[in-house]
């Protein structure tokens, strides 16, 4: 019994030092909002190492994703207007160790908008 509690107290006394010591996790919350006043189809999201995207998204409708950055590189986005139209857009660089929120405004005319609060900055 003696030896049980020593051991809990060695593994309580720990572990704030391994909280302290351990590894951050830098995730940035994007967000697409479709402002465009038509449902856009086929969306791809390219950013450093992966994408992600959806079938199609409604007017006035958003669609959240959580990304994970790994190395650098610029974000890309592509999606189709119902008459067929493809738009392509590039945006702002990512790298990695970034955090925060990610905001991609689609809007009328094919326009997209990158609004980033990231840290560090981009």
């Amino acid at each position: 019994m003696k030896n049980l509690r020593r051991g809990l107290w060695i593994a309580t006394a720990g572990l704030p030092l391994l909280t302290a010591t351990g590894c951050k996790s830098y995730w940035i919350d994007a967000e697409v909002e479709n402002r465009t006043g038509q449902t856009i189809h086929e969306l791809e999201v390219d950013y450093p190492t992966a994408s992600f995207g959806a079938n199609s998204i409604a007017p006035g409708n958003a669609m959240h994703y959580r990304l994970q950055i790994r190395g650098s590189g610029q974000v890309k986005v592509e999606y189709t207007f119902e008459n067929g139209k493809t738009v392509h857009a590039r945006g702002l660089n990512l790298q990695e160790h970034q955090s925060g929120r990610l905001l991609i405004e689609l809007s009328p005319g094919g326009k997209v908008e990158f609004v980033p609060n990231l840290e560090p900055a981009s």
